[in-house]
């Protein structure tokens, strides 16, 4: 429901490299469906870099940037920059990548380890973008080379990632992007004085991905 702690591994993940999988966090306020005339034509991951954290810090002090269904209240600004000190925000733990739309960076994509059992964990995962970057096909195509990287990269069965109940822009992103939805969370999430409730979806390392997303 929301990528904002920073998590901690990995290295750009090009759209061209992207492989079809075979079978953030949270997901973002700031993903939706492409918009004909807004479009992109290329979108990447990559490391967050020095000058990218000014625009990750946004997102922790400015409702506008944040969206919506992501703030929270204010937060400290140098957490980025403290954790991308101390591993570039890439860990075992976790990671954050930037996202890239024609060249230009758009927002970032972060993954945290759920614990399930003493001898398995899954991946959850979400996504922020920055308020002009929405509505341009971004959020679904980054979504979905991020759970491919992470399947490429890493053993785990299961990815998950969970949103809003009133975000349906965000649910049909990552239908769009393979995920399936398993059920709703009741009063999951405090934010803007009310609980509220949250929607839980998964895509496991056997589920068809689509192509061309």
């Amino acid at each position: 429901m929301h990528p904002r702690s920073p998590a901690s591994g990995p290295a750009p993940v090009p759209e061209a490299d992207q492989k079809t999988a075979t079978p953030p966090a949270r997901t973002s306020g700031h993903t939706g469906p492409a918009g004909p005339a807004g479009a992109v034509a290329t979108v990447a991951l990559r490391p967050v870099g020095e000058t990218d954290l000014p625009m990750l810090a946004r997102f922790l002090v400015d409702p506008a940037a944040a969206g919506p269904f992501q703030w929270y209240g204010y937060a400290d600004p140098a957490r980025f920059r403290r954790h991308w000190v101390e591993n570039g925000l890439l860990g075992e733990d976790g990671g954050q990548l930037i996202v890239m739309g024609d060249g230009q960076p758009a927002g970032f994509v972060a993954w945290r380890r759920v614990v399930v059992s003493p001898s398995s964990h899954c991946w959850n995962m979400g996504a922020q973008l920055m308020p002009e970057a929405c509505g341009r096909g971004i959020g679904t195509r980054a979504q979905q080379q991020l759970v491919r990287y992470l399947f490429s990269n890493t053993p785990v069965m299961r990815i998950e990632a969970d949103t809003e109940a009133g975000n349906v822009a965000e649910q049909r992103a990552l239908e769009k992007a393979g995920f399936t939805r398993e059920g709703v969370r009741r009063a999951i999430v405090f934010r803007d004085g009310k609980w509220r409730d949250g929607i839980s979806y998964s895509v496991l390392r056997d589920d068809p991905l689509p192509a061309g997303v």
